[in-house]
């Protein structure tokens, strides 16, 4: 017999692993699937081969009411699974939530006439789209779409719903969803009921969302013959105690955001499903007085393959407070269960589990709820249910059914769900509530944006901050309302500065994060790139209205323009309006300024508004106004004009007052002065970086 050679050993050894393989399945050393593990524990949480065809899925999953959302900080999200669960337990609605950017859109003329899609919008800066919704808005608008079926009219077997999400204090309001709305009314659509809107610059978006729902559902079982049922909770998710998984074992998420970085291997790209876990290089007061703050971070992320663009934003990604983590966790009877592990499971095949599993109480509380989030009406209603008596039953239906009695007893002073259950239940534990009930109904903790106030020019590899703390002291409350980032960033300071128990306020965070993996002062963020830029010809004179924080991107704007000059490139007239309280307590970068000056000359001028110092209050408005021949002339020049800040006030009158000022001084009428005024907006001559 011939001795075998090394190939046929080769051979030979690869048929026997085949053959083990096939008839152990693998088992002997597969890793076993963990079958309680959330699809969200990858990066995207998009799972392989997903079907991009919505008919197909709706078919697929037996349902006949789709919810598209278009949602930049998760409130449209919210509102989208909020009617899923309402139509489905009110209706009998077979209802799922879509995410706009998961599917295609060509073939919206195929879903059946009796079948109904929802499209819930909000509308992001400028009149722009989400992230999420920009290739559904650019095809839906497009002169030319194009669909499947080329029918006439296009569109003229769907029945749609839709509301917005908007802010008043933008010139284009709720633009998102009135341009939808128009164009798929010219593709022959049919609309049920009225296209809601609800105003986030008003403060009233929960109200308008509430007074919309109810005409809509009605409309709704009129044209798809429904029968409105008593609604009983059903839960969406299952909650099932893992036993034999500790906080511990590796396989466990303590607040790593997907799989990738419960391994320890994060990679980019980094983006809002995946954030970098970034260095703070230096942080450090602007405020010389005591009871304020506002901070100045340096973050570093020459490791990562973040980039960034002089007046993009940067997203921080907060923990809640322990405080309110302790107070959420007492108040449910959780407190001796808080590191106790736990699977998320999907009873419903087309929702999401919104963190990665396994994990604990205490993690999903701490990193993936919005635990601090004023309360929403309509969820009080849904947890009378679970009430520990009569009494506190009662005072829930009361709070979710009587608007003005919740305004004043719950929204006048931003309470959150764990504070409303501990005082209408006075000091008893909710140990009714299923856990199931606060992931569906509260929203995911969402990013924080700040205007980047650094230049990539300057410091490619360093992203500034600029934040005021927010720490506001409302009736009928002991403690102020404070918020969660900027606290957050604020303890990050006191501890990269040498205190040893960062405690701003009294409020704990898990500085180091999930298994120490933030420590050293890191904090995970992401960019996201905006509109908010610079003329391309540096020659071009720039008129910057920037009071408060309202400054950080015109800072990231005069330091673009002092290297250009250093560059040797010439550089336009920079005009800067910079207001704040007082000279001596919060004139941010003071010194700054007056190193541009040196380098400018004459083309940096810093024109202050310090609103305490003299007998009457002075804005920079104010100041604005008096320089009125100089901004005119700057204008005809085609001077670019930014505003950054408050949009309820100081944007509203800062846009008045230039009208004003160029009907003045061009002797032409007010209205005709605003058109022009509305034109430099559309050309992008006018840009605005607000908030409400």
């Amino acid at each position: 017999m011939a001795e075998l050679d090394t190939l046929d050993l080769v051979v030979l050894a690869a048929i026997l692993l085949g053959t083990v393989a096939y008839f152990t399945k693998g088992k002997l050393w597969g890793v076993t699937k963990d079958p309680y593990a959330s699809s969200l524990a990858n990066a995207s949480g998009a799972k392989a081969g997903k079907t991009r065809n919505i008919v197909e899925k709706m078919e697929e999953q037996g349902k006949n009411c789709i919810i598209f959302y278009g949602s930049q900080t998760g409130t449209a999200e919210d509102y989208a699974s909020r009617l899923a669960k309402e139509g489905k337990s009110r209706f009998g609605l077979e209802t799922m939530v879509a995410d706009l950017e998961e599917y295609d859109f060509d073939n919206l003329d195929t879903i059946p006439d009796d079948k109904v899609v929802f499209f819930v919008l909000a509308t992001y800066g400028e009149g722009e789209p989400t992230d999420n919704a920009v290739d559904f808005y650019e095809f839906i608008t497009n002169e030319d779409v194009n669909f499947t079926e080329g029918n006439e009219p296009a569109l003229g077997n769907l029945n749609y719903v839709t509301f917005g999400l908007g802010n008043n204090t933008y010139e284009h309001y709720n633009s998102m969803v009135r341009n939808v709305d128009k164009a798929l009314q010219k593709l022959g659509a049919h609309r049920i009921g009225d296209a809601g809107e609800g105003d986030d610059g008003a403060g009233t978006m929960e109200e308008d969302f509430l007074a919309w729902k109810e005409p809509m559902w009605k409309a709704l079982a009129e044209r798809m013959g429904l029968e409105e049922r008593e609604a009983v909770y059903e839960p969406v998710f299952s909650i099932i105690e893992r036993e034999g998984l500790t906080k511990e074992s590796p396989e466990v998420y303590l607040g790593e955001p997907n799989k990738m970085h419960l391994d320890g291997t994060a990679k980019g790209p980094f983006n809002a499903h995946n954030p970098y876990i970034a260095p703070i290089a230096q942080s450090y007061e602007l405020f010389s007085v005591k009871d304020r703050n506002c901070l100045h971070m340096d973050i570093d992320i020459s490791a990562s393959n973040l980039n960034y663009q002089t007046g993009d934003h940067i997203a921080v990604w907060p923990t809640n407070p322990g405080e309110e983590v302790d107070r959420f966790m007492n108040v449910l009877g959780l407190s001796e269960k808080r590191h106790t592990v736990v699977s998320v499971k999907a009873l419903e095949p087309t929702a999401k589990v919104p963190f990665p599993t396994p994990t604990t109480y205490d993690a999903i509380v701490r990193y993936h709820m919005e635990i601090c989030a004023p309360v929403s009406r309509q969820f009080l209603a849904q947890l009378a249910a679970f009430a520990p008596d009569a009494e506190a039953r009662a005072e829930m239906t009361k709070l979710g059914a009587e608007k003005d009695y919740f305004y004043e007893k719950i929204s006048l002073h931003h309470l959150n769900i764990a504070r409303v259950l501990d005082i209408v239940g006075k000091g008893q534990k909710w140990t009714n509530i299923p856990f199931s009930a606060f992931i569906e109904g509260i929203t995911k903790l969402q990013p924080r944006y700040y205007s980047i106030s650094s230049s990539s020019l300057e410091q490619p590899k360093t992203i500034s901050i600029t934040a005021v703390v927010e720490n506001t002291q409302l009736p009928g409350r002991d403690d102020p309302f404070r918020g969660v980032a900027t606290n957050y960033l604020l303890a990050l300071k006191q501890k990269q500065n040498g205190e040893p128990e960062p405690c701003p306020f009294g409020l704990s965070y898990e500085l180091t994060g999930p298994r120490n993996k933030y420590d050293g002062i890191h904090v995970p963020v992401h960019v996201r790139h905006s509109n908010f830029k610079l003329p391309s010809d540096p020659s071009k004179p720039i008129i910057c209205i920037g009071p408060g924080t309202g400054v950080a991107p015109m800072r990231g704007f005069i330091r673009e323009r002092v290297q250009q000059a250093k560059n040797g490139e010439k550089v336009g007239k920079t005009l800067l309006f910079f207001g704040c309280r007082k000279s001596t307590e919060d004139f941010m970068y003071k010194n700054e300024w007056e190193e541009a000056k040196e380098i400018l000359g004459d083309n940096f001028e810093l024109i202050t508004a310090f609103s305490r110092e003299g007998p009457k209050k002075v804005y920079v408005q104010h100041r604005l106004k008096e320089r009125a021949e100089e901004i005119n002339q700057l204008l005809e020049q085609k001077a670019y004009f930014y505003v950054c800040g408050d949009a309820a006030n100081m944007a509203r009158e800062v846009n008045t007052v230039l009208s004003q000022i160029i009907s003045e001084q061009r002797g032409i009428p007010e209205a005709k002065a605003e058109e022009i005024v509305k034109n430099m907006r559309s050309s992008n001559q006018y840009q605005e970086d607000v908030w409400s």
